[in-house]
C-alpha cells in the first residue's frame, strides 16, 4: 500500500483534477427499488443522503405526491402502509456496478490500481481518534484533488478516471462503497478469494474532511518490519493481517518514475498488458494467487521485485511464521486473506445503516466502531 510503489498500468495524466461531482445547480433524485425508497440531494461539492430508521405511511409523504416522480414512488396505490429505507447506497446499483466494474477489468486490466485504490482509501485510519472523518479510513475522501496529491498515491487520480463513469452511472452509490466495492471485485476476479464485503459507507462531503499526508506506509523505511507495525497496528491490524495483506503484491507493478523502485522493464513487463513497464513482483502479476510468498522465499530471478518491507516478511521472526505458511499453503493464505481484506475495507468507516448492506448473502463480520477506536461516530 502507500508509498509502496504504484501499481498502475496506465501513464499520468498532466494535471490531478478534483474529482468531479457533475452538476452546478442541485437535483433531487428519487430512486425506488422495490420496497426501498432513498431520498439523495446531490450537488457540485457533496452527495448527501436523507437518512432514517424508521418506517413511514404514504400519508407522511404527502408532500411528493405533487411531484412528477411521485408515480415511481406510489406504484402501488392499493397498499395501505410502504415501509421505506434510507441507505447511503443502493443495494440494486451496487450490484449493477458491480457488473460494470467487471466488464472494466476484462477491458484494461487494471486489477492492481482497483486493489490499490480501496486500499488507500482505507487505510489512513487511526484507531486511536473517535471522531469521523478525522480518524480517516474508508470514508471515500481520496477522490479530492488534496489527498490525490499525496506522494504515496503517485498515479491514483488514473484510478479515479477509470472508475468515475461508473459513479457518473449509478449516483446511488457512493464513493466510499464503490471503491471498495472495486478493490474486492479486483482480487475475486483476478482468480482470488470471495471477500465476504458489506457496504453502506458514508462519503466525506468535502475537501477538509481530508486526512493529513503521512499515514500510509512507505516501501523503504529503515527499520521495515518495525515501520509495517508501527502504520499497521495504528489502524487496529495485527501481524497476520499485516502478512496476508502484503500478499495482494502478487498483483501489480512498481514504476521507478513514481514511487523510486523497481526497473523500468523486465521480462515480464515490457509488453504490457496496458502500458509496458515497470517491475512486478511475480511474473503473473495479473493473477491473484501465492506466489509473491514463493518468489520473495526463494529470490531466483533478478526481474521480480523485492523491497525491504517484502524482505521484512521472512526476516521479522513473528511475520516469517505467517509467509513460509501462506507460501505452503494457498488456501490457508486465501482464507486469512479475505478476512484481512474485509477487515481493513470497513476501517474508520460510518455505515448507513449501521448495520451495513449485504450483497448475495456473504456477510461481513458486523462493524462496531469501539472495536477500531474508542469509538462514537
Amino acid at each position: 500500500m502507500a508509498q509502496y510503489p504504484s501499481f498502475l498500468t496506465l501513464s499520468p495524466p498532466k494535471s490531478q483534477p478534483m474529482a468531479s461531482l457533475r452538476g452546478s445547480a442541485a437535483t433531487v433524485r428519487l430512486l425506488h427499488s422495490a420496497s426501498r425508497v432513498r431520498l439523495s440531494l446531490s450537488s457540485a461539492s457533496s452527495s448527501l443522503s436523507i437518512s432514517s430508521s424508521s418506517s413511514y405511511s404514504p400519508s407522511s409523504l404527502k408532500c411528493l405526491r405533487f411531484s412528477p416522480l411521485a408515480p415511481h414512488i406510489f406504484q402501488d396505490q392499493k397498499r395501505s402502509s410502504m415501509s421505506t429505507v434510507a441507505a447511503a447506497s443502493d443495494p440494486v446499483q451496487l450490484k449493477s456496478a458491480r457488473e460494470d466494474i467487471k466488464e472494466l477489468l476484462k477491458s484494461k486490466s487494471c486489477h492492481p490500481i482497483l486493489v490499490r485504490l480501496g486500499w488507500h482509501d482505507a487505510g489512513t485510519y487511526n484507531k486511536n481518534i473517535e471522531e469521523w472523518p478525522r480518524r480517516g479510513g474508508a470514508n471515500g475522501s481520496l477522490r479530492f484533488d488534496i489527498e490525490l496529491k499525496h506522494a504515496a498515491n503517485a498515479g491514483l487520480v488514473n484510478a479515479l478516471k477509470l472508475i468515475q463513469p461508473i459513479k457518473d452511472k449509478y449516483s446511488g452509490v457512493t464513493y466510499a462503497d464503490l471503491f471498495q466495492l472495486a478493490s474486492a471485485t479486483a482480487i475475486e476476479e483476478a482468480g482470488g478469494p470471495k471477500i465476504p464485503m458489506k457496504y453502506g459507507r458514508v462519503d466525506v462531503s468535502a475537501p477538509e474532511g481530508c486526512p493529513e499526508e503521512g499515514r500510509l506506509p512507505a516501501a523503504g523505511p529503515p527499520k521495515p518490519a518495525d515501520h509495517l507495525r508501527e502504520v499497521f497496528y495504528r489502524m487496529g491490524l495485527n501481524d497476520k493481517e499485516i502478512v496476508a495483506l502484503s500478499g495482494a503484491h502478487t498483483l501489480g507493478r512498481s514504476r521507478p518514475e513514481r514511487s523510486g523502485w523497481g526497473k523500468p522493464e523486465t521480462k515480464y513487463t515490457k509488453n504490457g498488458p496496458g502500458a509496458p513497464g515497470g517491475q512486478s513482483w511475480t511474473a503473473e502479476w495479473l493473477k491473484f494467487d501465492n506466489s509473491y510468498f514463493k518468489d520473495i522465499k526463494q529470490r531466483k530471478d533478478d526481474d521480480l521485485l523485492v523491497l525491504p518491507t517484502d524482505a521484512a516478511l521472512f526476516e521479522d521472526p513473528s511475520f516469517k511464521v505467517y509467509a513460509e505458511k501462506y507460501a505452503e499453503d494457498q488456501e490457508a493464505f486465501f482464507k486469512d486473506y479475505a478476512e484481512a481484506h474485509a477487515k481493513l475495507s470497513n476501517l474508520g468507516a460510518k455505515f448507513d445503516p449501521q448495520e451495513g448492506i449485504v450483497l448475495d448473502g456473504v456477510a461481513g463480520e458486523k462493524f462496531m466502531a469501539a472495536k477500531y477506536s474508542s469509538g462514537k461516530d
